[in-house]
């Protein structure tokens, strides 16, 4: 028995510190007893439960034991012969994948954790095969020192457990989001962005070109994917996809927000030039003017997120010939013909062809890939002239794809490093000692803080050994 009001004051505070639920924390310390309660009072094969009861603090313990039948169990001699009418057409590999197959649905039976289906009926008349047959247990309130020392181990392996969860669940709800965060450091060219309760990634092909990061910088980043890596959630981010853009005018024009105006397209080449195209839903309302602001409020906040990066603000059209003229702004068209082949040849003044064209094509390169449409650029006075770096082809991106394909790799590539780490670890400890340490509740996080003296504690590893488990996880 113990101070209800103080164990759920405890629990209130580790659920708001660490973002986890009441009820995962308090399921966690059942466990945590339940392992303290099978190491001083119960057999090491026993399945033991806990339960503590909110109302009056008291905790009851059961034994759990698996029902199971005849055709459940695998007999010694299984696994060696097999019937020959069945297999005298497969090859010996064919035969050794079915046989494996078999004996992976067979359980070898242990008294301490099973029950035949015969002794089960009659306890509970109902039981079937894979259900399970609960026996109360002396309750105790008395635990040895190591086995508070297991429960202690259990509970906060299993409290770091329920926090990357809560993390994953958490951030995998703002994926397509912008987030805020500072820069913690440089590696490789790869950022590390402090996100609160997690770190972040933003690689190095999805920042922005020359654009300076610091550290202890705060910025916001568009969020990617986050995938779940082993040690913790990886959260990808992003500052150079289109969509970092889209999302920024969402945060800044609340017509966007609501609907009222809606961003149709975008081309970006980042840190350089973008444009959006948009389009109102309801009449009267200027697009380009919303996005905009007044004397340029709402855009100049955009542009300071993006830095040097200019943007080109375009009022969607369903005529193509018209949208294809917009997207050239700045440029003036004078006219657009639209060719076979999905290809627009778009005539302008002499004076406005190089603004058309832009800087190393980069205008009609951006319209192309807004409209979807091929642009030929011509000039008014020689409209049969074909005109140096005025063709763009209509590249179709698919960014989802591209960004995920990527991503994919840029996450694996991290996973396998990890797992690399991992199996250099356990070629230096032998499987017993790691048998020892897992049984023992030492994951890898626990064996970064874990003392010489505590692990002496854990039988069968000496203090050679304990000296050796510390060089490998902690220096």
């Amino acid at each position: 028995m113990f101070d209800l009001k103080e164990f759920f004051s405890a629990i209130n505070e580790i659920a708001e510190e660490k973002g986890i639920s009441q009820d995962k924390i308090l399921e966690a310390i059942e466990q945590a007893v339940a392992a303290a309660y099978k190491k001083e009072y119960a057999n090491k094969n026993n399945i033991i439960r806990a339960k503590i009861d909110p109302e009056t603090g008291e905790v009851k313990f059961w034994q759990i034991k698996i029902v199971v039948d005849e055709g459940m169990l695998k007999e010694e001699e299984e696994g060696e012969v097999v019937e020959k009418e069945e297999t005298s057409q497969l090859t010996a590999t064919e035969k050794q994948i079915q046989q494996g197959e078999e004996l992976a649905k067979k359980i070898r039976f242990n008294p301490e954790r099973h029950i035949m289906l015969e002794e089960a009926v009659k306890i509970k008349p109902e039981a079937k095969p894979g259900d399970e047959i609960i026996f109360p247990l002396e309750t105790h309130e008395e635990f040895g020192r190591i086995a508070a020392q297991t429960a202690k181990q259990v509970i906060l392996q299993k409290l770091r457990e329920a926090e990357k969860e809560a993390v994953l669940e958490e951030f995998k709800n703002k994926e397509g989001e912008i987030v805020s965060g500072i820069i913690q450091r440089i590696e490789n060219r790869n950022i590390y962005i402090n996100l609160g309760r997690v770190d972040g990634v933003m690689f190095y092909n999805e920042s922005i070109p020359n654009e300076r990061y610091r550290i202890g910088e705060r910025m916001k980043f568009y969020l990617l994917a986050v995938q779940d890596a082993g040690r913790g959630p990886m959260i990808v981010l992003s500052r150079s996809h289109p969509k970092f853009v889209s999302k920024l005018f969402e945060l800044e024009v609340p017509e966007i927000a609501s609907g009222v105006v809606k961003i149709m397209a975008i081309a970006r080449e980042p840190g350089f030039r973008s444009k959006v195209a948009v389009a109102s839903t309801v009449e009267g309302v200027d697009p380009i003017g919303s996005c905009v602001g007044q004397k340029g409020t709402r855009i100049m906040a955009v542009l300071n997120e993006l830095g040097q990066e200019k943007i080109d603000i375009i009022k969607w059209s369903d005529n193509p010939e018209e949208f294809v003229a917009q997207a050239l702004s700045p440029a003036k068209v004078s006219r657009v013909e639209m060719m076979p082949r999905r290809e627009m040849r778009v005539f302008v003044p002499e004076d406005q062809l190089s603004l058309a064209i832009g800087k190393g094509g980069q205008n009609v390169r951006l319209a192309a890939k807004l409209t979807g449409w091929k642009i030929d650029v011509r000039s008014e006075s020689a409209p049969e002239a074909k005109v140096e770096g005025g063709v763009a082809e209509a590249l179709e991106e698919n960014f989802e794809e591209e960004n995920s394909s990527q991503v994919a790799e840029q996450v694996s590539s991290e996973t396998n490093k990890t797992i690399n780490e991992q199996s250099l670890i356990k070629k230096q400890l032998s499987e017993k000692i790691q048998e020892l340490l897992k049984s023992n509740g030492y994951d890898e996080e626990r064996l970064k803080s874990a003392t010489k003296e505590e692990l002496m504690q854990v039988k069968g590893i000496g203090e050679k050994t304990a000296e050796k488990i510390i060089q490998i996880f902690q220096q």
